[in-house]
């Protein structure tokens, strides 16, 4: 890695957080999921990290004829990178999560780095009334639920689509023993830098969102990797997604935006759509004296195939 001050800004758009009480202006249907990861690029987000969404009730789908109803609208219109996810969403088999990228080939996909307790389910404490009936179900059974990614599953994440389709990976770090995961399979060899390390703050039963933490995992990463190894980008979740995010960058970090992280644009202000999120990190930004990353800025620091290399 070379120490380049190019920020890359990820737009994660739709996630499965999120249902479609807690803002009107979440995207759901393929067309408003490709409307907003194209705006998103145009405002400056070099990778698009995309989620699907059931269109008649904004659940959650890993069905890969789903993404392929606004993924080829996306690649046409925009030269962003595009990261699908192979962390879906609660409840879905790792076939179920692998389906949509063994198919597309991306150039990037997600990469939970382990196993562990995700819980949501404080969040529908803020909500009497519901636009559908699964979305209260779905937040409470966080309660009882643990996101499964055993060694064997990133194994097989890191054979079939990393090594069989040439995919590479951002991988979602949430706690500290996650990068020493992560590191396991670097010394393996079957991660090679230079490796994208999204340290995840703020998610129950992950890392707190503290400036402590965003320094402890930046030095634990540095130990691990060398800096020169990997490219660290931070995502805080929630209310604490701007500060954080800002303070990782000074510190040498790209970040991540997006209505899967946070619905709000300022403190009670409800984001009309994931462009301003990108506009108002690439004004802070800016204001720092740092660059933003085009996004064949962002495949020359990741090492990335190409948007011509991928089944859209």
């Amino acid at each position: 890695m070379t120490s380049s001050r190019k920020v890359i800004i990820t737009c994660a758009v739709t996630g499965s957080i999120h249902t479609p009480t807690m803002s009107p202006h979440l995207p759901i249907t393929p067309e408003q999921i490709a409307e907003n990861a194209i705006a998103a690029a145009r405002a400056g987000a070099a990778i698009l990290h995309l989620h699907a969404r059931n269109p008649r009730d904004g659940r959650p789908t890993p069905d890969p004829d789903v993404f392929m109803q606004f993924l080829p609208a996306i690649h046409a219109a925009t030269d962003a990178v595009i990261n699908i996810t192979t962390g879906g969403s609660l409840g879905m088999t790792l076939e179920e999560r692998l389906a949509a990228p063994l198919r597309v080939k991306p150039e990037m996909a997600s990469l939970n780095m382990g196993s562990m307790n995700f819980g949501i389910y404080p969040l529908a404490e803020r909500y009497s009334t519901w636009q559908y009936d699964w979305e209260p179900v779905y937040l409470e059974g966080s309660r009882d639920f643990i996101f499964k990614n055993t060694f064997l599953d990133i194994e097989r994440i890191l054979k079939e689509l990393g090594e069989g389709c040439g995919t590479r990976f951002e991988f979602e770090c949430y706690d500290v023993g996650h990068l020493y995961t992560l590191a396991h399979f670097l010394d393996r060899g079957l991660v090679k830098p230079p490796v994208f390390v999204q340290t995840i703050f703020g998610i129950l039963g992950g890392i707190g969102a503290d400036p402590e933490n965003l320094q402890h995992m930046r030095v634990i990463a540095d130990k691990l990797f060398g800096r020169e190894n990997y490219a660290w980008s931070i995502l805080g979740a929630g209310r604490h997604q701007m500060n954080l995010i800002t303070s990782g960058a000074t510190m040498g970090g790209h970040v991540r935006v997006g209505l899967e992280d946070n619905l709000y644009l300022g403190r009670g202000e409800l984001a009309q759509n994931n462009a301003e999120q990108v506009k108002k990190i690439r004004g802070i930004l800016e204001a720092l004296s740092l660059e933003i990353a085009t996004p064949a800025e962002a495949r020359t620091i990741l090492s990335l195939k190409g948007a011509d290399k991928v089944a859209m």
